[in-house]
């Protein structure tokens, strides 16, 4: 058995860029901050942020470009993902990202954006369950 979830809190980095591909199907991608505090041994407060970058497909993308803005604090369900490409140069590059399945909007925004919005402004978002990929079959499981 494998499980491949990641769970994010944490706040939009900057807006969300909404495009669409060819078939007309939305994607979204924006970036989410998250901070781990802690004490060093001299009792100095410390803070390291990680940044996690999120793609959204579906009607769920387009919600998250109307609602979400920079400093909006979320949390994002998903699978991890790697992907590779060539850069201008032709150099192999790779990214991880988190392919959200579920986005929740929490709070309101902070540092920006977000146009005063309250929680009532938005809509419920519903989990895109299957990320548009149809159910592998009982041959498809690769064991």
């Amino acid at each position: 058995m494998s499980v491949n979830k990641a769970i994010i809190v944490g706040r939009l980095g900057g807006d969300p860029e909404l495009r669409f591909i060819p078939s007309g199907r939305a994607v979204a991608n924006f970036n989410i901050a998250t901070d781990s505090v802690w004490k060093d041994r001299e009792g100095q407060r410390q803070k390291q942020t990680e940044w996690h970058r999120i793609v959204v497909w579906g009607p769920q993308a387009e919600t998250c470009a109307k609602y979400l803005a920079k400093g909006r604090e979320v949390y994002v369900e998903g699978e991890i993902r790697t992907r590779s490409y060539d850069d201008k140069d032709g150099n192999k590059r790779y990214v991880t990202e988190i392919v959200a399945r579920d986005v929740r909007f929490l709070g309101g925004a902070q540092g920006g954006g977000g146009g005063g919005r309250g929680r009532d402004d938005v809509p419920d978002m519903e989990p895109m369950g299957d990320f548009g990929r149809p159910d592998p079959g009982e041959d498809d499981v690769p064991f």
